[in-house]
């Protein structure tokens, strides 16, 4: 039994991404703990395995995509993990948001049996995952990048090698400070709309036409309005996403005030119970401070 990629991790991301492999052409071979998620890709083409240990050894590239850090450092090089079962010259792509230095240290463990490591974390939400458009930022050396090319062009529309291993963990954590801070900016702005009494659709509709035009705004504004807080991505892995943000802000001795705020935003809503919610619900934050419900009636979550 052999297949071109190993996927694992199926979750709201993995599973649609792990798909688009599939219509691409290539033979896929997955492992999650969700064996529904499982038993999907399998009934779309997939192989179904018992271990990440099996998937390595099966597959010439493993694809992780996880929670946290932990969660990649088992799956890699943990009992029946993959550096178990992988063979010198493979390659492991982790498209996973973990902090740079786990990344760096997984790749030099692995480095040191002979397997090739990128760390290629992605944006782009659930959406993006299931229309194959995700932005991919990508750490590890130029030789294994484009072999992979064709692989994250399965996935992703913008891919882009940030440098050595843990660049491409550095610069989402970049992009999770500019999308924390796009969802309290719209949050805010429709609390405020709301407390003058302008309708939401209204502040949304002008506001996108302008200069504050932003793809949080296209994506998430209306599903505010409405109270959908399904999540595409839950504000429990965004609050991680920040905490990442601190701590490798800190490692660099940089004080990102901006950020801090978006990270106690974000504790709020742990504390609050909405982990599982929608990483745009954050406006249910700024709401409690402001006593205002922006859109209709409260959603039942």
């Amino acid at each position: 039994m052999t297949s071109d990629i190993g996927f694992v991790g199926l979750g709201t991301m993995g599973k649609p991404m792990a798909k688009n492999l599939i219509t691409a052409g290539f033979s896929l071979i997955v492992h999650d703990c969700n064996r529904e998620a499982v038993e999907e890709l399998a009934q779309a083409g997939a192989i179904a395995a018992s271990s990440p240990q099996e998937i390595a050894a099966a597959s010439r590239v493993v694809v992780t995509c996880l929670p946290d850090a932990p969660d990649v450092k088992e799956v890699t090089l943990g009992k029946s993990g993959i550096i178990e079962g992988a063979k010198a010259g493979s390659i492991f792509i982790d498209m996973s948001t973990i902090a740079p230095p786990a990344a760096i240290e997984i790749a030099e463990t692995l480095g040191a049996q002979g397997i090739r490591c990128l760390d290629a974390p992605v944006s782009g939400g659930d959406v993006g995952a299931q229309q194959g458009t995700l932005s991919i930022m990508v750490g590890g050396d130029q030789a294994t990048f484009d072999e992979a090319l064709p692989i994250l062009e399965a996935m992703g529309k913008t891919i882009v090698l940030c440098g050595a291993n843990g660049a491409g963990q550095t610069v989402k954590a970049c992009n999770q400070i500019q999308v924390a801070l796009n969802m309290i900016g719209m949050a805010e702005a429709l609390v405020l709309g709301a407390k003058a009494g302008i309708d939401p659709a209204i502040v949304i509709q002008v506001l996108s036409g302008g200069l504050a035009q932003s793809r949080v705004m296209d994506l998430r504004g209306p599903r505010v309005i409405k109270r959908i807080f399904e999540p595409g991505f839950k504000s429990r892995l965004h609050y991680k996403d920040l905490n990442i943000v601190r701590d490798t802000a800190r490692s660099f001795g940089l004080s990102l005030p901006a950020s801090s705020l978006a990270n106690e935003l974000f504790a709020t809503m742990q504390i609050q119970g909405w982990g599982d919610l929608d990483h745009s619900a954050v406006v249910r934050a700024i709401e409690m401070l402001c006593n205002v419900t922006v859109g209709e009636e409260e959603d039942p979550q």
